[in-house]
């Protein structure tokens, strides 16, 4: 004679077995998280260390701002040792798994961080140019200009991040040769380049700015106790290192 199996036995059986298969499509789910398409710049692939192409070169730009103290990124499209350290550092910043490899977590991290013409959400190019709307008349082609400026934001917005999130004030950008002549600028000034920014104080001192400033990129400082530069902090990225602040490093 058969042994009939018991009601409650069986209904504890079925209801394990549903919930291990909820679990199973829920863990699925969890860990493919997947990075969503963005309005400037979608990535389509992880990328780690030997890789190499435009996707790669959209995030150095991002990450520029991340290349510890003294130093900075090429920006070259090749995914070599210093752009998985600024990686890295970006993911420690964000409180994100720190690997080096850039993948759905970290693009994540990077969409939000961005508006759709591809400038960090803290900073414009408007912000970043108060002499004209064309980006000619510099020292570099316009196209050139604006480049620099956007690279520019990127380190603004790592450097902004470090200091608690808390505004920078931008008080000068770009310069056509005319406007950088008006502001007393000195010839050759890198605010005719695109990436010469000045800063004021605000939530920070000066000097507290021009210190953090030398672990985000910036390889031009310029701040009080150099001569015309007691109301404001420059920085570039300039060939090569000049920090002059004698009143504060």
């Amino acid at each position: 004679m058969s042994r009939r199996f018991p009601r409650n036995a069986f209904l504890r059986a079925f209801t394990v077995l549903v919930m291990a298969a909820i679990g199973s499509v829920a863990a699925i789910t969890v860990g493919a998280s997947p990075a969503y398409a963005d309005g400037c710049y979608t990535w389509g692939r992880s990328l780690s260390s030997g890789m190499s192409g435009e996707d790669v070169r959209q995030l150095q730009i991002r990450v520029a701002g991340w290349p510890g103290y003294n130093n900075t990124i090429v920006i070259d499209g090749i995914f070599g040792a210093e752009t998985r350290d600024a990686v890295v550092r970006f993911q420690q910043a964000y409180g994100l798994g720190a690997d080096g490899i850039a993948g759905p977590q970290t693009f994540n991290k990077i969409y939000s961080l961005q508006d759709d013409d591809c400038t960090p959400i803290h900073f414009s190019y408007a912000e970043l140019n108060k002499c004209n709307t064309t980006w000619a008349g510099g020292a570099v082609s316009a196209a050139t200009a604006k480049a620099n400026a956007l690279r520019a934001m990127w380190r603004l917005e790592a450097l902004r991040h470090a200091l608690g999130d808390q505004a920078l004030r931008v008080t000068s950008g770009f310069r056509s040769t005319a406007c950088n002549n008006a502001a007393g600028g000195v010839s050759g000034s890198r605010h005719l380049y695109g990436d010469g920014v000045d800063l004021g104080s605000g939530p920070h001192s000066l000097c507290t700015i021009g210190k953090q400033a030398r672990y985000h990129g910036f390889t031009g400082i310029l701040g009080p106790g150099y001569p015309d530069h007691s109301d404001h902090i420059h920085t570039d990225a300039r060939s090569g290192t000049l920090w002059s602040a004698s009143q504060c490093f």
